[in-house]
């Protein structure tokens, strides 16, 4: 069985499209948010989603057991797919990740949950699950990653930007996020991470594709990396029936073909007029810089 490939990065770092992109390769399959790294346990994994108001399990999970199980996403479907989850709040969440790899196999399985690197622990459970995983660190310029995220956050909660920013500060998160996983992939040996500008992914698919298939060892041929530029083909590249609609970036849901042009990257000289405390503007900016951004 194919060792998984796991995207880290913020939400709202086209993590949705990278996903959607590389699970079309003839040899990978992209999963929508999973989630399986919050918790050790599908019981805990569980009660994170009913804290959280969200339905057992989460969308993107439950569309997932629906597409393999009955090659089709219905309500039908998705209420087995509950069952089954139902059934296993015993089993720990790594043997529901080891369950969808076997289902997939011999493919390599991309995990694309944005939570995952929240919390240390999570990041450390997905690595302690799958030690011998590959990790693509995805990263978005902070001002359009940071707009991105406040636009994000004003729609869910439903108030004004600046009382949205008061407990869900994209500056901040932008920078703790990335920092946390840079210190963890600086522990990995040569080879076991990358890292990549997804507006560099964006605007050059045929150059960086490629560099991507041949990392992970599967096909670099035209046909596969053809393949890779059509996201909207993935079986979770549209909104789901009812009781798992997401699962996936919502925007991308709504339109997850792939954009021919070049992805623009403001000025790091430009102020963070999104951020809480200017403070972070140097870190932010040092950072940023190490990532390949100007």
């Amino acid at each position: 069985m194919a060792e998984p490939l796991i995207i880290l990065c913020p939400l709202r770092s086209f993590s949705s499209v990278a996903c959607g992109m590389l699970g079309q390769h003839p040899e990978m399959y992209g999963f929508p948010e999973l989630h399986l790294f919050v918790a050790d346990s599908m019981q805990e994994l569980m009660l994170y989603h009913e804290h959280k108001g969200r339905v057992k399990g989460g969308p993107g999970l439950l569309r997932t057991l629906a597409q393999l199980h009955d090659g089709v996403q219905t309500e039908t479907t998705i209420h087995k797919a509950k069952q089954w989850l139902d059934e296993r709040q015993s089993w720990s969440t790594k043997n529901v990740f080891d369950y969808l790899l076997e289902q997939i196999n011999p493919k390599i399985g991309i995990d694309k949950t944005p939570v995952t690197v929240m919390k240390s622990e999570f990041i450390e459970r997905a690595y302690t699950m799958f030690p011998k995983s590959k990790f693509l660190h995805l990263t978005r310029h902070p001002i359009s990653a940071g707009k991105s995220m406040q636009e994000f956050f004003q729609q869910m909660s439903k108030i004004s930007v600046r009382e949205s920013s008061k407990t869900l500060d994209p500056a901040r998160l932008w920078l703790q996020t990335h920092s946390r996983i840079m210190e963890f992939t600086s522990t990995l040996p040569v080879g076991q991470s990358m890292r990549l500008k997804g507006e560099d992914l964006l605007s050059n698919p045929d150059v960086y594709l490629p560099q991507i298939a041949e990392w992970l060892g599967v096909r670099t041929d035209k046909e596969a990396i053809e393949a890779m530029k059509h996201p909207e083909t993935s079986s979770y590249a549209s909104i789901g029936p009812r009781g798992a609609r997401g699962g996936n970036d919502p925007k991308f849901l709504k339109s997850p073909v792939l954009r021919v042009g070049q992805v623009s990257e403001p000025s790091l000289n430009r102020a963070l007029e999104w951020a809480l405390d200017q403070g972070f503007s140097t870190k932010i900016t040092k950072l940023a810089k190490q990532m390949g951004y100007q």
